[in-house]
């Protein structure tokens, strides 16, 4: 496969990876600067408390579609998304409202999309499960099934390789959705045509209501990365921090033009799969929930403790205000079904 493999830590987790030599180099990413530390905290803190005000929401009010909590999981998208240029394209699953809040996008936006209002992203299309988007900014939306990011990822990635503009793109699914043939078709071409693109798997465990252990031939997700001679890498998903520093790697990789990597942060669904759910799969004592660590108070130790609340405090008010308005917003009108739809 023309190279080496090698393994060290990062964050709790090792991290297994192929490297091939090569005279390019990328220019580096950003650096984890307080700064960014900030930035970053600030926006986990957005994902978990609207998170909470979803969750809410889904018991007391009526609500016509499905909330899939990212509680838990909020390490992965922020820490990926902070390694990001704002051009950059992402293509999400959809648990939890990190990967837009991380790219960049207005949370009035997503509360106006998930309420069905003409405030939305999409001017009130997506209703219930996340299908946002915000392309000014790369938040290219979700596909109407699971896994059905490949291939448009994919694209997206041959497009920047061909203009030659530096982006990179991610795929970011979940652990069952590794199984589809999308999975594997896109990374043939993708590692024989070196793109920038990046696979991301959030990698809790379970699919739905079934362990992944029940269905896979591997523990790890990262280990398919093998059987096409690009890097395979496994991160602690609850650290934010190593997830950064596993993704820059892994974006200055593909902006060298040395191709794909396949990243799987292991993560926590700390709630069901949809809110309501009865979870009469798990218990209490599951291995995964005895293990968890918070990520929101994980990153916040990197930070002292005024700056911390003070963020938190903020976040807290803004979801709380931007949810108000969306409630008293406008519902979208049935005839927005048309608008945006290639005649």
């Amino acid at each position: 496969m023309g190279g080496r493999f090698y393994v060290t830590k990062i964050g709790k987790h090792e991290m297994k990876k192929q490297t091939k030599k090569t005279d390019s180099a990328a220019a580096p990413g950003p650096a984890l600067t307080q700064e960014l530390l900030e930035s970053m905290f600030y926006r986990m803190a957005l994902a978990r408390h609207l998170d909470t005000i979803m969750a809410r929401h889904t018991k007391e009010q009526r609500f016509d579609g499905f909330w899939h909590s990212g509680e838990g999981q909020e390490a992965a998208s922020i820490g990926a998304t902070a390694a990001l240029r704002p051009d950059d394209y992402v293509f999400y699953q959809g648990r939890g409202a990190g990967w837009a809040i991380g790219k960049g996008m207005a949370p009035a936006g997503i509360f106006g999309d998930l309420l069905g209002r003409v405030t939305g992203a999409t001017g009130g299309k997506g209703a219930g499960s996340p299908h946002w988007c915000d392309p000014a900014i790369g938040v290219m939306g979700d596909g109407a099934t699971l896994g059905s990011v490949y291939p448009v990822a994919a694209g997206a990635a041959l497009a920047a390789q061909l203009r030659g503009t530096g982006q990179v793109a991610v795929a970011d699914f979940g652990d069952g959705a590794s199984a589809r043939g999308t999975f594997h078709e896109t990374m043939v071409s993708a590692a024989a045509w070196k793109l920038p693109l990046i696979y991301f798997c959030e990698n809790n465990g379970l699919i739905v209501s079934m362990r992944l252990a029940e269905v896979a031939p591997t523990e790890n997700i990262a280990d398919y990365a093998r059987g096409y001679g690009i890097p395979g890498v496994i991160v602690d998903g609850q650290d934010a921090v190593a997830v950064f520093r596993v993704m820059q790697e892994a974006v200055d990789r593909a902006r060298a033009g040395k191709g794909p990597t396949l990243i799987e942060a292991k993560v926590v669904r700390v709630r069901g799969h949809y809110d309501g759910d009865p979870q009469q799969y798990r218990r209490p004592d599951d291995p995964d929930l005895v293990g968890y660590r918070d990520p929101v108070e994980l990153l916040r130790s990197h930070l002292p403790d005024k700056v911390a609340q003070s963020l938190q405090a903020r976040a807290q008010q803004e979801i709380q205000q931007v949810y108000e308005a969306a409630c008293a917003a406008p519902v979208a009108d049935l005839s927005i079904i048309w608008k945006d739809v290639y005649a």
